[in-house]
């Protein structure tokens, strides 16, 4: 997949806002702190398109990223993340349920979780959530970079183990520092948006 444009085209607080031109969606959910941004920008092949910061939680709204005028990438606030207010939690959560109530154009989920560790209690709501809406899912196991060799094997299978994966949902082990599972979310993305013109 050639990335020739990609643009933030929209920052949506509710239903009104959302694009109405009927385009397939991909949806990016994830921990505060997972690397939303940097997969984001890896997978676009952008440095800057999605900001990264030291300090989680500044997605405040749902952001449209048009890509190549074809499809959209919206990336949500990251959830679980300590110092935000359990008011402003709540409206994170009815903002994203909105979304996901009613919208046709929604191709599947990508659940951005730390490769290093078990998912947390946090991330288990997440995929149960995402499973209530009968949503398809794929797992993206972050910073595979950091993980040693010996290692990648137990983590991998605590994951699984942990998230128990519906049939049709899957998992791509990531990072966007070497590239690992570009080609293959690229892939994914390419089968749908063909799926859909």
């Amino acid at each position: 997949m050639v990335i020739k444009d990609a643009k933030l085209d929209i920052m949506a607080t509710r239903r009104s806002q959302y694009p109405t031109n009927g385009k397939p969606e991909f949806l990016l959910v994830g921990r505060s702190n997972v690397g939303k941004s940097s997969f984001i920008n890896s997978i676009l092949s952008r440095k800057n398109l999605a900001y990264t910061s030291s300090h989680p939680g500044k997605t405040q709204t749902l952001n449209f990223y048009s890509i190549n005028d074809s499809f959209y990438f919206i990336d949500v606030p990251g959830y679980g993340y300590a110092a935000t207010d359990k008011k402003t939690q709540a409206k994170f959560g009815m903002m994203i349920e909105e979304y996901l109530e009613k919208r046709d154009e929604l191709k599947r989920v990508f659940m951005l979780i730390d490769f290093r560790m078990k998912p947390t209690e946090d991330d288990l709501l997440m995929y149960n959530f995402l499973k209530y809406y009968n949503l398809p899912v794929t797992v993206v196991a972050t910073k595979a970079d950091k993980v040693g060799g010996s290692k990648k094997q137990k983590n991998l299978k605590l994951i699984l183990d942990t998230l128990d994966l519906v049939v049709g949902d899957d998992l791509v082990v990531y990072s966007s520092v070497t590239k690992l599972g570009v080609k293959e979310i690229h892939r994914k993305i390419e089968d749908l948006v063909v799926e859909t013109i």
